[in-house]
This record gives C-alpha cells, sequence and structure tokens, in this order.
C-alpha cells in the first residue's frame, strides 16, 4: 500500500496518516479516483456520511473536491484519532464532525440529518456489508431522496440481496476492489418508510 494522500481538489497532495495496525483497509488511489469521477460535480455542496470511516480518506476527499459537510463514524479509537490528525493537516475540522460508536447503533438512532452520500466500506469477509444496508433499510432517512449509498467490498464478498427501500443501480470492479451503488426505488413511499 502506497502513502495515503488526497488526490485532487483544495488539499491536493497532502498526505494522510493511516491507522496502526491492520484492522483497516484504505481505499486506493485508483479506486478513490473514479469513484469520484463517477460522483463527479454532484459532490460539490453534498453532505457526506463516512462509515466504517478508518483514515478517514474518502470524506476528506469528498471535501477537498467541494463537499460541504462530512460526518465520519467508527468505533475504533485509532481510527478516531488518526481522522481527527487527517482533518487538522488538511484544514476540514471546521466542515466534519467525527463520532467514536459503533455503526449499528449510530444507524439505530433517530436521524438528525439527511445526506447526500453514504459510504460504507467496514472490514472484510464479516458480512457487515450486508448488516450495514438492511439496518439503512430500517431507518432509510438518513439518505436523502436524491441521494446515494456506495458500499466498498471485495468483489467475493458480493451477492444480491433485496431491500425495502433501495435498490442497486450499477457495480464497478476495481481488481480486488468492488464499488456498489445503491439508490432509492422509484416508488418507495416515504412515510411508510419511517412507521
Amino acid at each position: 500500500m502506497g502513502t495515503l494522500r488526497v488526490i485532487a481538489g483544495t488539499a491536493k497532495g497532502r498526505r494522510l496518516m493511516s491507522v496502526p495496525g491492520k484492522m483497516t483497509r484504505p481505499i486506493t488511489d485508483r479506486v478513490k479516483e473514479a469513484l469520484f469521477n463517477i460522483l463527479s460535480d454532484e459532490i460539490y455542496e453534498a453532505d457526506f456520511l463516512d462509515l466504517f470511516a478508518g483514515t478517514g480518506s474518502v470524506g476528506i476527499e469528498a471535501m477537498s473536491r467541494g463537499a460541504r459537510f462530512t460526518r465520519f463514524v467508527d468505533a475504533s479509537p485509532q481510527a478516531i484519532a488518526t481522522i481527527r490528525h487527517n482533518l487538522e493537516r488538511t484544514g476540514f475540522s471546521s466542515q466534519a464532525q467525527v463520532i467514536r460508536k459503533d455503526v449499528f447503533r449510530f444507524l439505530k438512532t433517530l436521524p438528525d440529518q439527511e445526506f447526500d452520500y453514504i459510504y460504507v466500506a467496514p472490514p472484510q469477509y464479516q458480512e457487515l456489508w450486508e448488516k450495514t444496508l438492511i439496518c439503512l433499510d430500517d431507518n432509510p432517512t438518513w439518505l436523502k431522496p436524491s441521494g446515494m449509498i456506495i458500499v466498498q467490498i471485495h468483489p467475493r464478498e458480493y451477492h444480491p440481496f433485496t431491500l425495502r427501500c433501495f435498490e442497486e443501480s450499477s457495480q464497478r470492479k476495481y481488481g480486488s476492489t468492488m464499488l456498489i451503488f445503491y439508490k432509492w426505488k422509484e416508488k418507495t413511499n416515504l412515510q411508510g418508510a419511517q412507521t
């Protein structure tokens, strides 16, 4: 794994600290570049939720490219310290909120904000990505009606499954990384989704 850095935007080239140990799997520059090419100008002024945030690399990249705000959630104290350090290093602390909490407990709380993008990159091979999507499906108003959920997994972890409120819209493979994009189902009744 090469040195983590911000690839584009106002903090382009700033190096980021990695989380000590082997618990996190930082996104590669290639995948991060591909992701933000897909999101393109839509990231500007967006609100971004980075779950299992690890180093904070994805949420920081979003802010560097014009996102208004990022909330980072991770249960690991080492990850939280790393995210805070990286926010200071890139100058985005005032645009961010860092929460040390179990992601599933966090998602079960009453949403206090809707997000344009929710990024899900949990530890591999534990079915945590599916569990996260089910939690979001049970409490869907974390995501704006026009928003998108993006899941980062190893391709071997992937299997299709049905959600009540969201549906898979596309997927991309980049070597050992797969990105899966979910959006609201067109006929989802928001009122019913909240009951």
